[in-house]
């Protein structure tokens, strides 16, 4: 698991020396304004993939495995098309690192704008929230400024507001 103590990520010197689970999508991009949005359930409709991790089945590798042939939530990808061009896009999803090909053909098929892409790591079972919320220190100490987050899941909502991050709740349905 790739967690950077904050003299690994220090201001500006720190671009370019983001966790390995970070992927950016053309270069790094400098510290600033940021929003955060999360995929499964938000940016991409996993509704079809549902089955996989239901109550006595939890196949999580066969959930991850077919995340590229989600469909694209459409209101929440415009929305991602209206952010002031000045604003950092983050994708944090707790998909684990091992799908990072799926996650970005997906990406690119959709044409999304987006800056910095977060996957767990290899070997990281945690719990989401504690995940995320380990990821939006490795964010601040990189120089993000956290202004928005989108999640559909109501503990890592949670989290965020904990984190004095305004969240939105996109209803998945999910995890009600």
């Amino acid at each position: 698991m790739s967690r950077l103590g904050p003299q690994d990520m220090a201001g500006e010197g720190a671009l370019g020396r983001a966790p390995g689970n970070w992927r950016w999508r053309d270069a790094p991009v400098g510290p600033g304004p940021a929003v955060v949005f999360d995929l499964d359930g938000v940016l991409s409709d996993a509704a079809s993939r549902q089955h996989f991790i239901e109550a006595g089945r939890r196949d999580w590798t066969a959930f991850f495995d077919a995340c590229g042939d989600d469909p694209l939530i459409e209101e929440v990808a415009r929305l991602l098309e209206l952010l002031d061009p000045a604003l950092r896009r983050v994708l944090l999803t707790g998909r684990p690192l091992r799908v990072q090909p799926q996650t970005l053909a997906w990406l690119e098929r959709y044409q999304l704008r987006w800056d910095v892409l977060i996957m767990r790591d290899y070997g990281d079972y945690s719990a989401a929230q504690e995940f995320k919320r380990w990821t939006v220190e490795e964010l601040r100490r990189y120089g993000f400024d956290l202004k928005l987050a989108f999640e559909d899941d109501r503990r890592n909502l949670e989290m965020f507001r904990q984190e004095g991050i305004p969240c939105l709740y996109v209803h998945s349905g999910y995890y009600d």
